[in-house]
């Protein structure tokens, strides 16, 4: 049964560069990019969700958290529908020396997640995408992202 599944995504932010999961879609034989972060569990607050992702996937402490919207992503990956409400936040690393390298992430199953500082310039074009629709627009529309 199709259903709608709550997520919080966090942006951190090294000079012209965010952090971001490179995916590829086998389907639409496509690469993308996307930030870090998952799902929203039944009474976790999203700034909640935000915090416990990084610590599960980058193993990383985060703060300075600030909200910077909502998006609706109606969407197809790998041949299947999906929808999802997302929470936004961009944050900083406790851990400063975070920046000063490619973070290694996981799923909660230990499989590998592949992360990349993309250069903003990069991403711009949408060419590989960013993920999910309208982030682009949010970031460049926010008074906490440095463009």
């Amino acid at each position: 049964m199709p259903r709608i599944r709550p997520l919080a995504l966090c942006i951190f932010q090294k000079d012209q560069q965010i952090l971001v999961h490179e995916g590829y879609d086998p389907v639409k034989q496509e690469t993308f990019y996307r930030p870090l972060g998952g799902g929203i569990e039944f009474g976790e607050q999203s700034m909640q969700t935000a915090v416990r992702e990084m610590k599960e996937e980058l193993n990383a402490e985060i703060c300075n958290l600030q909200y910077l919207g909502c998006l609706e992503n109606i969407f197809v990956y790998n041949g299947n529908p999906g929808h999802e409400i997302i929470q936004v936040y961009c944050a900083e690393f406790v851990d400063s020396h975070l920046y000063d390298c490619t973070p290694q992430a996981f799923e909660i199953d230990g499989s590998p997640i592949k992360t990349v500082w993309k250069s903003l310039e990069d991403l711009k074009s949408g060419n590989p995408p960013l993920y999910p629709a309208g982030l682009w627009q949010l970031l460049t529309g926010s008074a906490y992202f440095m463009e």
